[in-house]
């Protein structure tokens, strides 16, 4: 969803109350006409009210019925939102508001609609397992216009599987609309009829990305499965282009000019845009810390074509093997991005950071910088481990390097105070061979660089937010949920079997899922008890209601460090601008006071990125693992389930399962723990956390999947020295097996 399209002034715009107000007065549903003769809407002026009240359709408040009069919402006692489809047919409809639940949208009503469609649904009672359960009553936007997949035929009729398992319809491709592709081959379909109760969809191939083994195919389809734009409108391009490649004079007048700091930008190795740069020098007892970020509101003003695009993209989307930026690589790779030894614009936000870890004062003003490096992670780390050596790179930057490190120090004692969580697991990447193909993957732990750079960025969020919110400037929030009760009773349950406790009659806190982290790093499990806790938390999402954020134990905290990737950055940096530039909260621009759509965009639009990236890789295990069918891996049980077991492959994250046919001959049932799968007539035990020797037996690429079974029993003394079985002597579980704990 893009802007709202500007009025064309040819008459008064009414506004959105008053329309409402006149349906409410009217009692009844009312015509364009009649709607338009109640409010003096003239004839000419009608279709800009059609576009209003569309509108108002798109958010929820207004439905059209079948025979084209508005009605309101709450008067027909229904939930709009969004359809959110399951691989088994079934679905649910996310509300638009928050506080209304989830509607189960049955396989019969899931046959009208597809996976990110829009409706209008009445509630009609509860299914069997408790669930509010609806029906719908209007598709008020198609989510779904184009659709990637394999194309099949059969007995000369030819049809589409959707790659996306969100999608359970087949899209029937009439003879003359397969153009010239093969069966087999992974192709992209425009949708030309949309689903109905009593029929499937159809549609014509209009591009035919490959071979479905073909290097790169698990990036094409991600980009179109999951709708990601990957082509920039000339107009954006064309806006890029027109600034050139150099900082030109007129703009960096009137700025602080910092090019005589020693301000260097710390990435990971493949890193190809440069958000943010840093600079620390000691002051009195603490330090002044300057985090420089790329000024992308300079360049991308709001409503321009660069800004629409930005929107409609919300984030830069980073597969294994490419990347789909927000901006046009002249801008993302270009005159934005921070990259070293030239002149760039910035905004900075300098804080004076007190010997103890706490921001005293901060400041933010426009700035003028000029990276003195561009340094990774791993070269700042292998410094920072022998500091007393020059730095290899460049021995004058040893010393600010030193002082950033110092403050680091400071900064992450006052996290660890706090409370808050810091997950540590390792990063999975993928590498691939000289033809394109996956060769491998490779676990990145994180390093004391990385988690400079992380605390840097925390400081000059919160700064951010607390300055937005000081000045009364309406901006998007990071926010971070309370886990859910039924979540939290999840997870206290899975805990007891490592001897790890949540406390109960108060409550949560994040120092309490701290002290879990902190328990678990000591264990061989401590990455399962990790990523348990994680699957706890709610997601994070971008809203203008400041609720804090609970995993940082933080109560203010907005994004603010890379808007060269993320639109929320740059929404968060205009509204500091209009302060700086003397603007009050009275007098902002209409960029700056609709957050609630901004929200709820930004945050789908994160969701959608994650989600590809995450098919992506899933595609490349897959790929990874097909021609070893046969081998054996150690793997770690991470999912106890009525069907099996899931199972994790030491060292390279990749996830299958173990059928529940495949543990042996026994018939296996899930106890009421819910984390232990027990033989009926052996007894013989399968626990989360378990260490099993697995052997590979079947990959599915197209639905992601991947089958083991067991290759050997379990050591009877793993069975007896089990962290789900106490040892009642020493009132915990595997103690003689606890590895060092860490700091």
């Amino acid at each position: 969803m893009g802007t709202p399209k500007r009025h064309n002034g040819s008459s008064p715009r009414h506004a959105d109350d008053e329309l409402l107000a006149a349906l409410q007065a009217a009692g009844q549903p009312l015509a364009l006409a009649d709607l338009a003769s109640r409010i003096g809407v003239k004839t000419a002026a009608q279709p800009q009210l059609a576009e209003q009240l569309e509108a108002l359709i798109h958010a929820g408040k207004l439905i059209r019925n079948r025979r084209g009069h508005y009605c309101l919402r709450e008067r027909l006692g229904l939930t709009v939102g969004t359809v959110s489809g399951h691989k088994d047919g079934f679905g649910f409809l996310q509300p638009d508001d928050r506080t209304e639940a989830p509607l189960y949208l049955s396989n019969r009503q899931m046959q009208q609609v597809m996976h990110g469609d829009r409706v209008a649904a009445r509630a009609t009672g509860v299914d069997y397992r408790g669930r509010a359960e609806g029906v719908i009553v209007e598709v008020l936007e198609r989510g779904t216009l184009e659709i990637v997949g394999r194309l099949y035929e059969e007995s000369g009729i030819y049809f589409v599987v959707p790659d996306n398992p969100r999608i359970s319809h087949r899209v029937l491709v009439p003879r003359g609309e397969v153009g010239v592709a093969l069966p087999g081959q992974v192709v992209l379909v425009r949708i030309t009829e949309q689903p109905s109760r009593t029929a499937q969809p159809l549609g014509s191939v209009t591009r035919v990305l490959g071979e479905h083994a073909a290097p790169g195919m698990e990036t094409e389809i991600a980009i179109h499965s999951h709708g990601l734009p990957f082509e920039f409108p000339e107009e954006a391009v064309a806006e890029a282009a027109v600034f050139g490649h150099a900082v030109s004079p007129a703009a960096k007048r009137g700025r602080e000019d910092l090019r005589e700091l020693a301000l260097v930008t710390i990435d990971g190795e493949d890193a190809r845009d440069f958000d943010d740069a840093v600079y620390c020098e000691r002051s009195g007892t603490g330090w002044k810390l300057l985090v420089a970020i790329a000024d992308v509101g300079h360049y991308v003003d709001h409503g321009s074509a660069l800004d629409q695009e930005a929107l409609h993209r919300g984030t830069s989307v980073y597969f294994p093997n490419r990347v789909i930026p927000m901006l046009p690589e002249a801008l993302s790779n270009g005159l934005c991005s921070l990259n070293p030894l030239v002149d760039r614009l910035c905004m900075v936000c300098e804080m004076r950071v007190a010997d103890n870890g706490k921001v005293t004062r901060a400041r933010f003003f426009e700035g003028l910088m000029r990276s003195n490096a561009r340094l990774t992670y791993t070269e700042v780390a292998a410094y920072l481990a022998q500091p007393a050596k020059p730095f290899a790179k460049n021995p004058a930057l040893g010393e600010p390097l030193r002082t950033l490190y110092d403050v680091f120090q400071a900064l992450y004692k006052q996290r660890q105070l706090r409370g808050a969580l810091d997950f540590d697991a390792p990063e999975m990447k993928a590498r691939f061979d000289e033809n394109g193909r996956i060769a491998t993957f490779v676990e990145q732990a994180r390093n004391d660089a990385h988690r400079l750079i992380e605390e840097c960025m925390i400081a000059a969020n919160v700064q951010a937010a607390r300055f937005l919110k000081k000045h009364k400037i309406p901006t998007l929030y990071r926010v971070h949920g309370q886990p859910e009760a039924d979540r939290l009773d999840q997870l206290r349950e899975f805990l007891k079997g490592f001897a790890i406790e949540l406390p109960v009659g108060r409550p949560l806190t994040p120092e309490d899922l701290s002290a879990v982290l902190e328990q678990a790093a000591g264990k061989e499990e401590g990455h399962l008890i990790e990523t348990v806790v994680v699957r706890t938390l709610p997601q994070a999402v971008y809203q203008p209601e400041n609720i804090g954020h609970f995993g940082l134990s933080l109560s203010e905290y907005a994004h603010f460090t890379s808007p060269i990737r993320r639109y929320p950055d740059l929404i968060v940096h205009r509204g500091i601008r209009h302060v700086l530039r003397n603007g009050t909260a009275e007098a902002l621009p209409a960029s700056l006071t609709a957050m609630d759509v901004f929200g709820q965009q930004c945050s789908f639009k994160e969701r959608r990125a994650d989600e590809a990236t995450r098919d992506a890789m899933s595609w490349l295990k897959c790929e990874y693992m097909q021609d070893k069918i046969g081998e054996e891996f150690e793997a770690l049980v991470t999912g106890v389930v009525d069907f099996g077991l899931f199972v994790q492959v030491a060292g390279v994250q990749i996830d299958g399962l173990i059928h529940v046919s495949a543990l042996g001959s026994d018939y296996f049932s899930r106890d009421k723990s819910g984390y232990r799968m027990v033989g009926e007539r052996s007894k013989r035990v399968f626990r989360l956390g378990d260490h099993l020797k697995v052997r590979l037996i079947n990959v599915i690429i197209d639905e992601r999947k991947i089958d083991f079974e067991l290759a050997e029993r379990p050591r009877a003394s793993e069975q007896a020295r089990h962290p789900w079985q106490r040892d009642k002597r020493r009132g915990g579980g595997r103690q003689d097996r606890k590895g060092p704990k860490r700091s």
